[in-house]
């Protein structure tokens, strides 16, 4: 099975084709990094080129929800529920969190690793990990906690990895989610989706304000 991974939940976009079969196997991974925004389709046409796969080969298509960048995982997600509109490929849908865990054994930390991805509004989405050479299981879901609880945690050890981490916590590790790792996580699931049912992680509560009427005079 052809598996296109697609993260763009931060500042470091990737898209990565992995084949499943007994062990999974990267044919190619395309990275583009900085603040801009990625030409979504011009990063996948590279990576299926450096692949040597064609679109129609294409089985399963992957996304990291984040949390994270919402406008990149929104790009992420349209780009899935158009393919399996045109091609009906099955889509799976992935926590970035899970995905940075995923790198984090590959690179063997082997501890508690705790995943730590900027909310905004001095926030930050916490996931706690134990990773071994045999796997790793979430101890902690994902939550969002303050700077003060963030670093007051931190004090009591353990590994600490995301995307920006070293700006609150100075002893963490800089970690992106991967394309790659990404493709390894579906490669083992079989969890597909609709399109409809793919959605950003986003743990705030929506709140909306009515408009006024259009006229109605302002008070």
């Amino acid at each position: 099975m052809t598996i296109l991974a697609l993260e763009f939940s931060s500042a470091q976009r990737s898209a990565a084709v992995v084949h499943r079969g007994g062990h999974p196997h990267i044919s190619a991974e395309a990275v583009e990094t900085g603040t801009g925004g990625t030409n979504a389709f011009r990063l996948i046409e590279r990576v299926l080129a450096e692949a040597k796969v064609e679109r129609e080969q294409i089985e399963v298509l992957a996304v990291g929800l984040g949390p994270g960048s919402y406008a990149g995982v929104r790009v992420a997600i349209s780009i899935a529920q158009g393919w399996q509109l045109a091609r009906g490929v099955k889509l799976l849908g992935i926590s970035s969190s899970e995905c940075l865990a995923a790198q984090a054994r590959v690179d063997k930390n082997f501890d508690r690793v705790n995943v730590v991805i900027d909310a905004q509004r001095n926030e930050f989405y916490l996931a706690s990990y134990e990773i071994s050479p045999e796997g790793s299981t979430e101890i902690e879901p994902l939550r969002i906690v303050s700077l003060t609880e963030l670093q007051s945690r931190a004090r009591a050890g353990g590994i600490w990895v995301g995307p920006e981490v070293t700006r609150w916590l100075p002893g963490g590790q800089i970690l992106f989610p991967a394309a790659a790792a990404l493709g390894r996580l579906a490669a083992r699931r079989s969890d597909f989706v609709g399109g409809g049912n793919l959605s950003p992680i986003y743990l705030r509560e929506t709140n909306f304000v009515k408009a006024r009427p259009v006229g109605q005079a302002l008070k």
